[in-house]
């Protein structure tokens, strides 16, 4: 006898499960971060991290009206690369049941039971690309990609390799610096130092975390064409009068605020050899400052997606 559903075979559930061994997951400051190729991605992928890249999959929901992709195309076979949890990728088969998706990361932090048109894989996408020609996708999608790519143009070669001729590459990448037009950032000077320490480790790890002005540099350098930038300024807090983006705000408020103590503990605490107290403590500054109401800050969001001809 079997409790089994009998919907799914053995077949199947191999298939559109994770490989099934064993990850030994690395533990630091009371988090947990991903053990295969370990040391390639400081942030961390335990549940906190995970609810992070959730509700950023709700702001760039927000931002392009509740759209998964800018690029004009009807993908039938799509790659999300650095997949994270797999809600784009979930979310894109659900809407496009005709369409198969693949989804790639580090960390095997995906559902293990998905739509039988979505899979997941354990793979570095900086690694070498074996699709075979009949492989090759419509769409390859990217996003939050900075701080784990050390050869973009690299990675955009390989993109370009394995799309299809029509196919489009997406990149959706949040800007890792903070502005403001009316010069209240420099009030914030514990924000300033730490996005300074942050970019100056990212580029000293080899991975930077501040690309997006150059994506559009790097899809034309690799052959796509009508390759296309949108840039928007993503309010930190409810301070705009426009209503959509006050309320972006609010959620990007929330989300910076989750994400100043991984951010702090990987490039300051794994790469400068802060120690968890010295980061507990600049962690506390930067979200204060986040927080304040009075402080009009934003950053920046590219969207940047070209053809292959």
């Amino acid at each position: 006898d079997s409790d089994a559903d009998s919907a799914f075979d053995s077949e199947s559930a191999a298939s559109t499960s994770l490989a099934s061994f064993v990850v030994n997951y690395e533990y630091s400051n009371g988090r947990r971060y991903h053990g295969y190729r370990s040391g390639a991605y400081v942030l961390p992928n335990d549940e906190d991290e995970q609810d992070r890249l959730d509700l950023l999959h709700h702001i760039f929901l927000m931002l392009l009206d509740g759209k998964l992709f800018a690029s004009p195309v009807t993908p039938a076979r799509v790659l999300d690369i650095g997949t994270g949890t797999g809600i784009w990728a979930l979310d894109f088969g659900d809407e496009n049941p005709g369409s198969e998706v693949l989804g790639t990361d580090l960390s095997p932090i995906q559902p293990s039971w998905v739509p039988p048109n979505v899979k997941f894989y354990l793979d570095d996408a900086e690694s070498e690309w074996v699709y075979s020609p009949h492989e090759h996708f419509d769409l390859i999608h990217g996003r939050g990609l900075s701080g784990a790519i050390n050869d973009w143009e690299k990675l955009c070669a390989q993109c370009y390799e394995n799309t299809k001729p029509g196919g489009w590459l997406e990149f959706q990448e949040p800007m890792a610096w903070v502005e403001s037009d009316d010069d209240t950032i420099e009030r914030a000077h514990n924000l300033r130092n730490w996005q300074q320490l942050c970019n100056d480790a990212a580029q000293n790890f080899g991975r930077l975390i501040r690309v997006g002005h150059l994506l559009k540099e790097w899809l034309l350098g690799a052959g796509f064409v009508d390759v296309h930038e949108k840039i928007v300024k993503v309010p930190i807090g409810p301070w705009p009068k426009d209503p959509k983006m006050k309320e972006i705000g609010r959620y990007q408020r929330e989300h910076m605020a989750i994400g100043i103590e991984p951010y702090t503990l990987g490039f300051l605490g794994k790469i400068l050899g802060w120690s968890e107290a010295e980061c507990k403590v600049m962690t506390a500054k930067v979200r204060e400052e986040v927080r304040d109401k009075s402080l009009h800050m934003y950053i920046r969001f590219y969207f940047v997606y070209g053809r292959k001809p």
